[in-house]
C-alpha cells in the first residue's frame, strides 16, 4: 500500500473521529450544564475527578502501550500473534482495576456519605467498568489498523448516546442515587512487539501522570476540596473542548499513518524518498492547523471566558476562580495542541532504544510536574495546576522539536516551517486580541443581555476577520484541508 494511500485512509478516519468527537462533546456538554442543575458540585467533583481518574488510569495503563505497539506495524502482521498478545490487556485490567480500587477505598479521604452518598459502590463499579470496555480491546485495534470506519462510528456512537440517555433519565428520576448514577451508567506472542509494548508501557505510565498529573494531586493531596475540583474539572473540560474535538481523532488517525510510512530503525534519508516527503508534508500542515487552531481558541477564549461560564453553568461558574481558570487555559490549549501534533510523529519515528531514552525525560518530567503542581496550588490555588501543565507541556514540545530537526536534518524536508505565521495573519490576531478585550471591558458581563450580544457581535466580526485572512494567507493549508481532510469524502465512503 503505498504512502499516498495510507494517507487517504488516515484522513478518512481523522475526519470520521472528527464527526464522532463533535457528537460526543456536544452531548457532554448539553449533560453537564443539565446536571449541573440537579446534582451538587461535590457529587460531581468526585464523578469527573475521582472516579473518573480511576477508569482513565485503569484504562491507560492496561492497554495504551499495547496499542500503540501493535498499531506500528500495519495491516502486513502476523495477526493471530497480536491478538494474543491483545488479549493480556485484560488480565493487566484486572489488576489495575483491584490495585486502584484498592487504594481509592482504603488509602484516600472518604467523602462524606450525606453528601457524596454511596462512594464504595461507585469505586467498584468504575473498576468494573474499565475492565468491560478492555473486552473489546483486540477488536478495537484490529478495526483501527484496518481503518474500519463504519464499524468504528457505529459501535462508539451507539455507546456514547445509550449511556447519556440513561444517565440522564436517573438524574431526573432519581437523583437521591448519587454516585449510583454514573456507576450504572459505565501464549504465541510476537515478542518483538511485547518488548515494545513494554517500552511504550513505561512511557505511557509516565505520560499518564503528565496528562492526569493535576487529578492525582488533587486526589491524594486533597490540596482542593471536592466542590473546587468540580469547579476545576468542568472548567477543565469546557477550555479543552475544542482542541480535543479536532486533535484527538487527528492524533489517533495520523500516529497511525505515520508509523505505517515511516521506518522506525532507519534514517530519513534511507528510506523511501516518496514516503519521506508524503510525511514531512503531512507533519507540517498538521503543525500549520494545530498552531493556527490554538491562537484561535488562546485570541478569542481570553475576551469570552467569563461569558461563556456564565452561560453554561451560571454564576457557580462565572464569579470566582473560573474565568481566570478558563483563560489560563486558553494558553495551555495552544501548546497541547501543538504537543499532539509533535507527538504524534515522534513517538511513530522513534526507535525502541529512542522510546526508552524519552523515558528517562518523561521520568524527570513526571517528577517535576508533580512537585510543581503542589507548590503551585499553594501559592496560587487551582491556577497553578494549570501553569504547572505550560511549564510541562512546553518542555514536552521542545524534546519532540529536537527530534523532528535531527530526523530531517540531512534531508531536504523542512516540517516545522508549519510553526511560521504570516505577519499579516500575526497581526490580524493581535489586533483581534486588543478589540475584544477593549469590548469585554465595556460591554460584559454586568451589563445585561444588551451589551452581552453586542460583545458577542464584536467577537464574530474579528473571527469572521480572522479566518478571512487565514484563507487568503495560507492557501496551501486550505488546498490540504480540502483534499485530505474534506468531511465530504468521509460521509461518501460510509453511505
Amino acid at each position: 500500500m503505498g504512502s499516498r494511500e495510507v494517507l487517504g485512509q488516515a484522513a478518512q478516519l481523522a475526519s470520521s473521529g472528527l464527526l464522532l468527537q463533535v457528537l460526543f462533546r456536544l452531548i457532554t456538554f448539553v449533560l453537564n450544564a443539565f446536571i449541573l442543575r440537579f446534582l451538587s458540585k461535590e457529587i460531581v467533583g468526585v464523578v469527573n475527578v475521582r472516579l473518573t481518574l480511576l477508569y482513565s488510569t485503569t484504562i491507560f495503563l492496561a492497554r495504551e502501550a499495547f496499542r500503540r505497539a501493535c498499531l506500528s506495524r500495519g495491516t502486513q502482521q502476523d495477526w493471530s500473534q497480536t491478538l494474543n498478545l491483545l488479549w493480556l490487556t485484560i488480565p493487566l485490567g484486572v489488576f489495575w482495576s483491584l490495585f486502584l480500587g484498592w487504594i481509592w477505598l482504603h488509602l484516600l479521604e472518604v467523602p462524606d456519605p450525606n453528601v457524596v452518598p454511596h462512594y464504595g459502590t461507585g469505586v467498584v463499579l468504575f473498576g468494573l467498568s474499565a475492565v468491560v470496555e478492555l473486552l473489546g480491546e483486540p477488536f478495537w485495534v484490529l478495526a483501527q489498523a484496518h481503518m474500519f470506519i463504519k464499524l468504528k462510528v457505529i459501535a462508539e456512537s451507539l455507546s456514547v448516546i445509550l449511556r447519556s440517555i440513561l444517565t440522564a433519565l436517573l438524574v431526573i428520576w432519581l437523583p437521591h442515587w448519587g454516585l449510583h448514577i454514573f456507576s450504572v451508567a459505565q501464549a504465541f506472542v510476537n515478542w518483538q512487539e511485547a518488548k515494545l509494548t513494554w517500552s511504550f508501557f513505561k512511557q505511557s505510565f509516565l505520560k499518564q501522570i503528565l496528562t492526569e498529573g493535576e487529578r492525582y494531586v488533587m486526589t491524594f493531596l486533597n490540596v482542593l476540596n471536592f466542590g473546587d475540583q468540580g469547579v476545576y474539572d468542568i472548567v477543565n473540560n469546557l477550555g479543552s473542548l475544542v482542541a480535543r474535538l479536532i486533535f484527538q481523532p487527528i492524533e489517533e488517525s495520523f500516529y497511525i499513518f505515520f508509523a505505517k510510512v515511516v521506518e522506525r530503525e532507519k534514517d530519513a534519508i534511507l528510506q523511501k524518498q516518496e514516503d519521506v516527503a508524503v510525511a514531512a508534508t503531512v507533519l507540517e500542515f498538521l503543525l500549520k492547523l494545530a498552531l493556527l487552531t490554538g491562537l484561535t481558541i488562546t485570541v478569542f477564549g481570553f475576551a469570552y471566558s467569563q461569558l461563556a461560564l456564565d452561560i453554561y453553568g451560571g454564576a457557580m461558574l462565572s464569579s470566582g476562580t473560573g474565568p481566570i481558570l478558563l483563560r489560563c487555559y486558553c494558553v495551555y490549549v495552544l501548546l497541547l495542541a501543538i504537543n499532539g501534533v509533535t507527538e504524534c510523529f515522534t513517538f511513530a519515528a522513534m526507535s525502541k532504544e529512542e522510546v526508552d531514552r524519552y523515558n528517562f525525560t518523561m521520568l524527570a518530567l513526571s517528577s517535576s510536574f508533580l512537585v510543581l503542581s503542589y507548590l503551585l496550588t499553594h501559592w496560587c490555588g487551582s491556577v497553578g495546576f494549570i501553569l504547572a501543565n505550560c511549564f510541562n507541556m512546553g518542555i514536552r514540545i521542545t524534546q519532540s522539536l529536537r527530534f523532528i530537526h535531527r530526523y530531517y536534518q540531512k534531508s531536504p524536508h523542512r516540517p516545522l516551517a508549519g510553526l511560521r505565521v504570516s505577519p499579516a495573519l500575526l497581526g490580524v490576531f493581535s489586533l483581534s486580541a486588543v478589540i475584544t478585550s477593549i469590548s469585554e471591558v465595556f460591554l460584559c458581563c454586568e451589563q445585561g443581555w444588551p451589551a452581552r450580544l453586542t460583545h458577542i457581535v464584536v467577537g464574530a466580526f474579528c473571527l469572521g476577520v480572522t479566518l478571512g485572512t487565514a484563507f487568503l494567507t495560507e492557501t496551501k493549508l486550505i488546498h490540504f484541508l480540502r483534499t485530505q481532510l474534506g468531511v465530504s469524502r468521509v460521509t461518501d465512503k460510509m453511505t
